[in-house]
């Protein structure tokens, strides 16, 4: 029977996903007693690999796919030997000019560029424009995306940092939308540069709130790049790595294993966790929840903030296995490079703005949006070597603007026809349905899977399937205050996951700056 070695640890951890594995790695290593608590049989959180399709040897990213804001700095402080890959093409957007299909390719190759942009748009302006604006945003990037492995600065310190009136104002002060507009006149190239604002939040180019620009923000910053990397050997080889680096360093790490109350006075805390086979207390000078916050709430005994919007999610996530990759309409266009890296689907900034108003409506969205890419194209490794051989392929769609309201309490029928919906603009790109090319699993069944927000709530946690746990802030505070972001109202509690500021995504960095918040304070109260 498992059960925590110790009745007293320096922290425990609140659950095992990747930003709790961080944090336990950083703090064991600087010789820490650390105890992690998680409620699934396995560790990983959203980020991990499985087989969901029987009989067959294919390791899908099940939730979270991409990498894009995993500092170079934790792997390196961490020694890890886990590696992404560029993907070699940017985007694909098919569309059809005059009644013919066709599409806009975003690619390292500058003329080719160009010229699929004039192709397009009749001349070189856009092209141009795009280039001005993401010369901006690396810009941005380049200045703001090391302060987050470092206590958040101040209002007035990031804007010292950018350097750049013009730069601040379109991202920080003003809705997305109206730079978007200013900048660019044609319809489709407005929707990919918007695309970015509305990753897993329900937002829109106007909103006043500006949870489209801090969305757009968190998209187009990491490694100063903005890249959004393939995981060698799928999200899970993270995870797996992560797991083994905690574990080799000391820290303890149990499975089947809830948290399910967390009582402090400030100094010490106690928390009570729930396994199958029993129920027990530890003892803890420091507790880590990697947790969204109005789960830690709930845990804590406190009342929700009434004055915090309520989390929602606002997404579809659909896996699939293809025994080939689908021939599409814009026959100019070889699917592997269409696929290989984002595919937009239905993402004009006409038809961003439909969806969303249809969703806020609290109907689905007669042409969902959606993004699609192909993993086996950059990475085969989540192959085995029969499937590689035969040609299969894995698809990965993201559909936007699918806020949890659509689903509540519809469950399979929901799931189905939003399933149904997304399909049908894909399938408006293809030559063919994309049924026609999923494979069949070891019981005949076609190799495909919807993941719903109600989906990510029961099986991950989720507060109504909010894949930042919260909605995203601006990386700064509104003082010189020198703190790390992941502070609660309680001192020995600390936010380790994605709801703590600068969180959401697979990035680590909620875990890093939760134990280095842990770290510089007692190194702090020790000098004293």
């Amino acid at each position: 029977m498992q059960r925590p070695t110790q009745l007293s640890y320096d922290t425990v951890i609140a659950g095992g996903g990747h930003n709790g594995l961080v944090a336990a790695a950083y703090l064991a290593r600087a010789g820490r007693s650390v105890l992690v608590l998680e409620r699934q049989d396995h560790t990983g959180g959203a980020a991990v690999s499985a087989q969901p399709f029987s009989g067959l040897d294919a390791r899908l990213s099940s939730y979270a796919y991409l990498v894009g804001l995993l500092p170079k700095k934790i792997v390196d402080d961490l020694g890890l030997t886990f590696r992404t890959r560029r993907r070699r093409i940017g985007s694909y957007t098919p569309t059809h000019i005059k009644g013919r299909a066709t599409g806009l390719l975003v690619e390292d190759d500058e003329a080719r560029t160009r010229q699929s942009f004039r192709a397009l748009t009749g001349s070189d302006r856009e092209f141009d424009a795009w280039q001005r604006f993401y010369r901006m945003t690396q810009h941005v990037a380049e200045r703001v995306f090391p302060t987050f492995t470092a206590p958040l600065p101040s209002r007035a310190q990031l804007i010292q940092a950018v350097d750049d009136k013009e730069a601040w104002q379109a991202l920080f002060e003003r809705p997305l939308g109206e730079t978007i507009e200013a900048t660019f006149s044609h319809d489709l190239v407005r929707g990919v540069v918007l695309t970015d604002a509305l990753m897993g939040a329900f937002t829109h180019a106007h909103d006043e709130t500006l949870l489209q620009n801090r969305t757009y923000l968190h998209h187009v910053i990491g490694n100063c790049t903005g890249d959004w990397n393939v995981p060698i050997g799928g999200m899970g080889a993270l995870t797996d790595e992560l797991t083994s680096v905690a574990a080799a360093a000391g820290a303890e790490i149990l499975t089947g294993h809830e948290v399910v109350q967390i009582e402090t006075d400030g100094t010490h805390a106690e928390v009570r966790y729930r396994s199958r086979e029993d129920e027990g207390t530890v003892a803890a000078s420091s507790v880590l929840a990697n947790v969204a916050p109005t789960t830690l709430t709930r845990l804590l005994g406190q009342k929700p903030n009434q004055k915090q919007p309520a989390p929602e999610g606002s997404q579809v996530k659909v896996n699939m296995l293809l025994r080939r990759l689908p021939r599409l309409r814009d026959t100019t266009i070889d699917p592997k490079d269409a696929f290989v890296g984002t595919f937009h689907v239905a993402e004009s900034y006409s038809q961003l703005e439909d969806a969303y108003r249809e969703a806020a409506a609290g109907q689905l969205p007669g042409t969902p949006p959606s993004e699609i890419y192909c993993h086996t194209l950059t990475d085969p490794s989540i192959f085995g070597p029969e499937l590689t051989e035969r040609g299969y392929h894995t698809l990965t769609l993201f559909a936007l603007q699918m806020p949890t309201r659509l689903f509540t309490g519809a469950g399979d029928t929901a799931r189905r026809e939003s399933l149904r919906a997304v399909l049908a603009p894909l399938n408006a790109c293809l030559d063919e349905p994309i049924t026609d090319c999923l494979a069949t699993d070891a019981e005949g069944r076609p190799c495909i899977e919807a993941k719903t927000p109600p989906d990510l709530e029961a099986e991950l946690g989720l507060p109504s399937g909010h894949i930042y746990h919260r909605d995203l802030a601006f990386p700064y505070s509104d003082a010189d205050s020198g703190r790390w972001g992941v502070e609660t109202s309680h001192p020995n509690v600390l936010l380790c996951g994605a709801g703590a500021e600068r969180g959401g995504g697979v990035s680590g960095i909620p875990g890093h700056n939760a134990a280095m918040a842990l770290l510089t304070d007692t190194g702090q109260r020790r000098s004293q």
